[in-house]
C-alpha cells in the first residue's frame, strides 16, 4: 500500500526487544515516532539510536513514544544495543521491532512486495530504503515522513521541532513559519475564519496580508 502524510498508520503485530506488541494498542492515546533502519550493526544507525536514547526524555515530555525498526531479528537487536551503549554512551530503552520477514518494511512501503520474506542474505544496501522516520498522532494518522540516505545521519533535533509544530497545530489550529523554533511567532491556519480566530486570540493578530495572520505562540 502507498503511505502518505494523512494516511492511517498501518497496524501490525510484531516481536520487539520488549515483547510482542500490537502497534496501535502500543501507541495508545498519545503520539509516536517510528524510525527504521536497514540493518543491525551499521555505523550511521548506531549513532542515531544512541542519540535517540539520549533524547528520549524530551519526547516523553511531549507524550510521544519512540519505537525503532530494523530488518533483522530481535536476537540481533539485543546484541546491537550493547554496542550502542558502549560506543554512544546511551542504551536504547525503547523497543526495537524485529522485522526478519520484512513484513513491516513492506507494510510501510519501504520495501517492494517482491523483496522476499527473509532478512537473511540481505545487506544494508539492498535494504537502503528502510530509512524513514514517521510521526504518528493520537488519531493514528501519519503527520510526518522523513527519509534519508544511508550515508547521512538523521537530524532528530529537527524531528523534535516538527513534533512541537504538529502538536501546536493539533491543540491551537496554528501553523509554524519557516525555521520556526519554540517561542517564535506562529500563523493562524487559513481554514479558521477571523471570527473563529478571535475566540482563541482575543488580542488580535498582525496581518501583513489577509491570509498571513501572525500571533505569539500559544501555550
Amino acid at each position: 500500500m502507498t503511505i502518505r502524510i494523512g494516511s492511517k498508520a498501518p497496524n501490525f503485530k510484531a516481536k520487539t526487544t520488549q515483547g510482542t506488541i500490537a502497534f496501535h494498542d502500543w501507541i495508545g492515546d498519545g503520539w509516536a515516532i517510528l524510525f527504521s533502519h536497514p540493518k543491525d550493526f551499521t555505523p550511521v544507525c548506531t549513532t542515531e539510536l544512541g542519540y535517540m536514547a539520549a533524547l528520549q526524555p524530551e519526547f516523553t515530555k511531549r507524550n510521544c513514544k519512540i519505537i525503532g525498526l530494523s530488518v533483522d531479528p530481535v536476537s540481533d537487536h539485543k546484541k546491537w544495543v550493547k554496542d550502542i551503549e558502549e560506543t554512544q554512551g546511551h542504551m536504547p530503552t525503547f523497543p526495537l521491532i524485529g522485522d526478519h520477514n520484512l513484513a513491516v518494511a513492506k507494510l510501510y512501503d519501504m520495501l517492494p512486495e517482491d523483496a522476499g520474506d527473509r532478512s537473511e542474505g540481505r545487506t544494508a544496501t539492498s535494504n537502503a530504503t528502510v530509512r524513514t522516520v514517521f510521526i504518528i498522532g493520537p488519531d493514528k494518522r501519519i503527520k510526518l515522513m522523513l527519509s534519508y540516505p544511508m550515508s547521512t545521519g538523521r537530524n532528530f533535533d529537527e524531528v523534535l521541532r516538527v513534533l512541537d509544530s504538529v502538536q501546536l497545530t493539533a491543540d491551537y489550529q496554528v501553523a509554524t513559519p519557516v525555521n520556526w523554533k519554540q517561542g517564535d511567532d506562529v500563523i493562524i491556519v487559513p481554514s479558521i475564519s477571523d471570527d473563529e480566530a478571535r475566540l482563541t486570540f482575543p488580542d488580535g493578530w498582525n496581518a501583513p496580508k489577509p491570509y498571513l495572520r501572525i500571533v505569539p505562540q500559544p501555550h
